[in-house]
C-alpha cells in the first residue's frame, strides 16, 4: 500500500482511493466503492451512477455537485444521454474557457456578483451543456466558470445549490475516523468488509447524534466514541420475544432514556413494525442502569 500524507506536519498513511457519492441534504452516504490508481475518476464515477439507479430507479432529475476533477467527456455524456441527472461543477479554468466567459454579456444581480452563459461542447463530442460565467467585483473582475445542465437559473444553481457540495467535504473530515481515512490492503474482500461494517456504525451513530443535545451533535465520530461510547458499558439478554441491552454510566445529561427505552412501544406508536428480521425476529428494548 502506497503511504500518503494529508498534511505535511502529520505521519504518513496506507490509503486506497474511495469513491463516494453522499445524500448533499443529509450528509449521508449513498453509495461508495475502491478503486486501485489505474482507475480514472470517470469510470469510478459512472459505476457510481449506475449504482444510484438501482437505489432510485424511478427517479428523475437528481442534481449531481462534482468538483473539477469529474469534468471529462464521458462523464458529461454519460449523464447528458441518461435524461436523469443534471450536474452542476466548477469547470477547468483553461485558456480556451477563461478567454470565453471574459466575453460574454453578463446580467448583474447585484452590486459585485454578474453570471453569463453560452452553449458549449467538448471536441468530438455529440453534446452540448451550459458553461456558466461567475463575474465578481466592480471593476477589477475575477471570473470563474460552471459547467451545468437542466433549467435552473444560473444564479440559483451557483449562489444556492452549489454550496450543498460541501457536505462531502464535512462528512470525511466529522467521519473518517469510522474506517476510510486509512487502509492496509488492497484485498477487496477485507477492505469491503471493514467498510461495510463502518456504514452500519455510521448510520447508527448518525441517528445517535440526532437524539443528542448540542454540542454533542456537532463532534467528529472520533471524538464522540473517545468522550462519549468509550466509557458506556453493557450487557445482554433475552426475554421472551426481546432482546434487552443494559447500558451502565451512560451520562443522564444526554436524556437517552426517553429515546430508547421501551423502545418497541414506541416503534410501534409510529407504524414501524418493532421486530428485527436478520435478529430471527427479536424485539430490542433498552434499560439504563
Amino acid at each position: 500500500m502506497v503511504k500518503k500524507k494529508s498534511h505535511p506536519k502529520k505521519p504518513s498513511k496506507s490509503v486506497i482511493q474511495t469513491f463516494f457519492c453522499v445524500d448533499a441534504e443529509s450528509g449521508q452516504p449513498l453509495s461508495f466503492i475502491i478503486s486501485s490508481s489505474g482507475k480514472t475518476t470517470s469510470s469510478s464515477s459512472i459505476e457510481l451512477l449506475k449504482m444510484l439507479d438501482l437505489i432510485f430507479p424511478s427517479k428523475d432529475s437528481i442534481s449531481l455537485l462534482p468538483d473539477t476533477e469529474h469534468e471529462s467527456q464521458v462523464l458529461l455524456d454519460y449523464i447528458i444521454d441518461s435524461k436523469k441527472y443534471n450536474i452542476l461543477m466548477p469547470a477547468s479554468r483553461s485558456n480556451k474557457v477563461m478567454e470565453l466567459i471574459q466575453i460574454l454579456l453578463y446580467n448583474r444581480h447585484w452590486p459585485g456578483y454578474a453570471t453569463a452563459e453560452t452553449d458549449y461542447k467538448f471536441d468530438n463530442s455529440k453534446h452540448s451543456f451550459r458553461l456558466i460565467g461567475q463575474r465578481c467585483g466592480e471593476k477589477d473582475y475575477d471570473y470563474k466558470p460552471f459547467i451545468a445542465t437542466g433549467n435552473s437559473p444560473s444564479v440559483e444553481l451557483i449562489t444556492e445549490k452549489f454550496p450543498e457540495r460541501w457536505t462531502i467535504e464535512e462528512f470525511f473530515n466529522f467521519e473518517g475516523a469510522m474506517g476510510w481515512n486509512s487502509a492496509k490492503t488492497l484485498n477487496l474482500n477485507i477492505r469491503y468488509g471493514k467498510m461495510t461494517l463502518a456504514l452500519i456504525a455510521q448510520a447508527t451513530t448518525h441517528q445517535l447524534k440526532k437524539k443528542l443535545p448540542k454540542p454533542y451533535t456537532n463532534w467528529t465520530a472520533e471524538h464522540l466514541a473517545n468522550s462519549i461510547l468509550h466509557g458506556i458499558d453493557g450487557d445482554l439478554r433475552v426475554k421472551d420475544d426481546t432482546i434487552i441491552v443494559s447500558l451502565y454510566n451512560v451520562p443522564e445529561s444526554l436524556n437517552l432514556k426517553k429515546h430508547y427505552e421501551n423502545l418497541p412501544e414506541k416503534l410501534l406508536e409510529e407504524g414501524i413494525n418493532p421486530r428485527v428480521p436478520w435478529l430471527f425476529n427479536y424485539k430490542v428494548d433498552f434499560q439504563f442502569k
